[in-house]
């Protein structure tokens, strides 16, 4: 556990390997169509955790904190900043690609591991990267419960956090004893994620429509956006950070030591931190590679990220007449004419909101 602290990490527990119950749930919830196009979650090691890794016998949990003391979606929409109408971008993906520094943590886990053991064992790390419902490991690795917004929640860190996992053959002695509970749920009557939920992906408490779900609409969701959800998006153009903004334990969530979740920058003052729409929108597919290379937004791909732009811009309460009118106009029209239908169809639609 100090190895862990030391390398960066807020959390650290281990868990047997084992399929608790909520495995099973997944199955239901993938039944339902909540998953939408994720087609990856249907992989069986997913709901069947004994598939990863033959022979494993516990699991490490390790939790990152990427929390800034940069101000949420919602206070920086009720600011009085004036000038070109910008984007919001998920907190998570404003500096360096977490994969990455996840890795880095991980691969030192797994080195201290090999200086521990002596003997023969096997491991298999994944930085948000495998068929792992990490969450669940989370859970009975005691560092947290799943809140109704359906992530893990910890008392004293909140929610702003990655989870990457070790799943290793040696018998390690798990951080909860076989008779003791893992954290109990403290959401009690709140509902702040539930009702703050623009476009009601929370069918019910602790259940998501991912197909509802602005994260799933911006990142994973290939083609068009469905008409019934661009209003509801308002300026998020990656992810949405609404359900974590609200939820009361993050009120005084701590702020991460490492800098590599900072607001990334880029020349002629351009940043990720409430970036300008008409840059985003204005960029070349090659521009985006070489700006994103090392960021978790290459997720979306440049076409995603430009259609998402377009929404945003359709949302956008741009002054008729002003400059940035006539330069928001000027650009969706170029874009109506792209060859990509989800660029081409969201243009069209952010026209017709704006003019």
């Amino acid at each position: 556990m100090e190895r862990a602290y030391a390398l960066g990490f807020s959390l650290c527990g281990v868990a047997p390997l084992e399929r608790f119950p909520e495995h099973a749930a997944i199955e239901e919830w993938l039944d339902r169509g909540y998953g939408g196009a994720m087609g990856y979650l249907a992989d069986p090691r997913r709901s069947d955790p004994e598939q990863v890794l033959v022979g494993a016998r516990s699991v490490i949990v390790c939790a990152l904190n990427y929390n800034t003391a940069h101000p949420y979606s919602a206070e920086a929409a009720a600011s009085e900043r004036s000038g070109e109408p910008r984007g919001w971008i998920s907190r998570y993906a404003w500096g360096r690609d977490y994969h990455e520094v996840l890795w880095e943590g991980l691969n030192g886990l797994t080195d201290a591991l090999k200086e521990r053991f002596l003997e023969p064992h096997k491991f298999r790390a994944y930085a948000d990267t495998g068929p792992v419902a990490e969450r669940l490991f989370a859970k009975y690795a005691g560092l947290g419960w799943l809140g109704k917004n359906t992530l893990l929640l910890n008392e004293k860190i909140g929610s702003w956090f990655f989870l990457g996992v070790i799943f290793t053959t040696l018998e390690l002695s798990p951080s909860l004893a076989r008779d003791e509970m893992p954290p109990a749920d403290l959401c009690g009557n709140c509902r702040q994620c539930l009702d703050a939920c623009p476009t009601g992906a929370f069918v019910a408490p602790y259940v998501m429509d991912a197909r509802r779900c602005i994260s799933y609409l911006t990142i994973e969701l290939r083609g068009s956006v469905p008409e019934e959800f661009r209003e509801a998006m308002g300026n998020n153009v990656y992810g949405c950070d609404i359900c974590q903004e609200v939820c009361p334990y993050n009120r005084e969530a701590p702020v991460a030591t490492l800098h590599d979740f900072e607001p990334r920058r880029f020349p002629l003052g351009e940043s990720l931190l409430e970036p300008r729409l008409e840059w985003l929108a204005g960029m070349s597919e090659e521009e985006f590679r070489d700006k994103f290379r090392s960021s978790a937004m290459k997720r979306t791909k440049w076409r995603g990220l430009v259609r998402n732009a377009c929404i945003a811009m359709g949302n956008a309460k741009v002054r008729r007449g002003s400059k940035d009118y006539l330069r928001t106009v000027e650009l969706l029209r170029r874009l109506e004419e792209s060859s990509e239908i989800a660029i081409s169809e969201s243009a069209r639609w952010a026209l017709s909101r704006i003019q």
